[in-house]
């Protein structure tokens, strides 16, 4: 199995268009990335949980769900109006931020905003090792953008720049 994930399109909100779904910026956008196991098991409970609600099947209730089809263009993530899903309009991003800041708040991140995560996602990545070609890659940017706009300094990756310096000096000078 192809464990990868498509970003084909991307969602903006206008006055004149309202909520829709456009082409990335650039081609960097478009762009096949991989996940983990993890999250291939969370679209698996969600798309479930899509299929359990178009069947109108409870929970619980045992059915073949490869027999049930979702409307074409269905989205992992719909609307929801009322009680009942719009399975191909996409959630209004101003829920989707609330909902965000409301659990991030009970966490005790204050004034986290949910673009925040991206910025995260990236510096945690550069600090593990990963490769910043690979890192803008995954994330849609050109690298030159993704170090000067989202890759923060850390005390992790300035104290582990002093240790490999510290050790490569000593190589060099044959260890004096």
């Amino acid at each position: 199995m192809d464990k990868t994930l498509t970003i084909a399109r991307a969602l903006e909100m206008t006055k004149a268009h309202g909520r829709r779904f456009k082409e990335p910026k650039t081609g960097r956008g478009r762009r096949t990335i991989a996940i983990d196991d993890g999250l291939i098991e969370l679209l698996r409970v969600e798309n479930a949980r899509l299929l359990r609600i178009a069947a109108g099947v409870a929970d619980g209730v045992s059915v073949d769900l490869s027999l049930v089809k979702l409307p074409e263009g269905a989205l992992v993530f719909p609307s929801l109006i009322g009680e009942e899903l719009d399975f191909t309009r996409p959630r209004h991003p101003q829920s989707i931020t609330g909902e965000f800041v409301k659990r991030a708040r009970k966490l005790g991140f204050l004034g986290l905003r949910f673009h925040d995560l991206r910025g995260t996602h990236e510096t945690l990545l550069l600090d593990a090792g990963v490769p910043v070609h690979v890192v803008a890659a995954r994330c849609g940017h050109d690298p030159a953008i993704l170090l000067r706009v989202y890759a923060k300094r850390t005390k992790k990756a300035d104290t582990s720049a002093a240790a490999l310096i510290g050790a490569l000096s000593k190589s060099v000078l044959g260890g004096a």
